[in-house]
């Protein structure tokens, strides 16, 4: 008989919490009991999980008592307030924020790169910055078979990246413009509808963004290598889900676009779409809704001998955040002895 787990869920109410509970749903999760919570302001709310109706609970003392697991999306703020109170508490936590991601206690995981790391939590675990995901998954089987020694990323992020608040502003300013009216930015410093910011979270006092720093740090921890040279530069689109990247990368030897093709065509959570002579391509309308990371335009860099350049495509709600999650709660009940926490009081 399948165990089952107690489950808890923060941030249950928003754009990644729904998507965690479709995923857990879909991917037939052996959850004995589900516990939402959200702040007080959402407690009392209603949401749907596997066909019955759950109520959600307010966070604070005593929320996580009983449970195994808690999938963590409500930002960073709360992750460092309440992942704590979690794993004294005997529950080991999956966080989504970017609080705990750079803290030398708490593994950085992808499932399909790093699965090892899992072993050493103390009761956290993060969940990489979506961005980072999707490319370090692309990049993992080459990294395994040739090396890499430098990455540089152009990256064409989706506004669900900023959540609700930006699906909304490029829905309501496309509607402005179309009917002639002004499309005052809110949520972003400029217009997003009919435009392209190079600017995702703030800049830091090397010109880069906190997003792309996010990019260079994670790939050093999850990869464990601090030799890998990386740049990226992020970028805000109007579109509406799937984060879209173009890479392109320094191997260690030499490697042909048709063994790149050959060894990501048999990875796991890869999907190569690349026959562009009949203008087959990762799309981000393609990628909507889907849990793969869609790899093609692979070719080698005119630039350099040991150069490969690709173009990359995942739905950042789900494998970039949502899915990726689920996925490090799978690899810890496949050993349920990792369900234990030792974190400082």
């Amino acid at each position: 008989m399948t165990k089952e787990y107690n489950v808890g869920l923060l941030g249950a109410t928003g754009a990644v919490g729904q998507e965690m509970l479709k995923n857990l749903a879909e991917r037939g999760f052996p959850v004995k009991s589900l516990r939402p919570l959200a702040s007080a302001r959402s407690a009392g709310q209603k949401i749907e999980f596997d066909g019955a109706e759950v109520k959600v609970e307010a966070v604070g003392p005593g929320a996580f008592d009983g449970l195994d697991l808690c999938l963590f999306s409500a930002g960073a703020t709360a992750s460092q307030e309440f992942a704590p109170m979690a794993a004294r508490a005997g529950v080991t936590v999956v966080d989504n924020s970017s609080c705990w991601r750079q803290d030398p206690r708490v593994p950085l995981v992808i499932p399909e790169v790093n699965p090892g790391a899992v072993k050493k939590h103390r009761g956290i675990i993060a969940n990489p910055n979506c961005s980072t995901i999707q490319m370090l998954v692309a990049l993992k089987p080459i990294y395994d078979a040739v090396g890499i020694r430098r990455i540089v990323v152009a990256t064409y992020q989706s506004v669900s990246g900023t959540g609700q608040k930006g699906i909304e502003e490029l829905s309501t300013q496309t509607r402005q413009l179309l009917s002639l009216q002004e499309a005052a930015p809110k949520v972003y410093p400029h217009r997003i509808a009919f435009n392209c910011l190079p600017h995702i979270d703030v800049f830091m006092d090397n010109d880069y963004t906190k997003e792309e720093m996010k990019m260079v740090n994670e790939t050093l921890k999850i990869f464990d290598d601090q030799n890998i040279k990386v740049s990226a530069t992020c970028v805000r689109i109007p579109v509406f889900y799937c984060h879209s990247e173009a890479i392109w990368i320094e191997t260690g030897r030499p490697i042909s676009p048709e063994a790149a093709r050959e060894l990501l065509a048999r990875a796991p959570g890869i999907l190569v779409v690349d026959k562009p002579k009949e203008n087959q391509y990762p799309l981000a309308s393609v990628a909507s809704g889907r849990d793969e990371v869609f790899v093609g335009r692979i070719r080698a860099d005119l630039s350099h001998e040991n150069g490969l350049t690709m173009w990359v495509v995942a739905d950042n709600l789900r494998k970039g955040a949502a899915t990726n999650a689920v996925e490090i709660a799978e690899l810890l009940i496949r050993d349920p002895t990792l369900l234990k926490t030792d974190w400082p009081a």
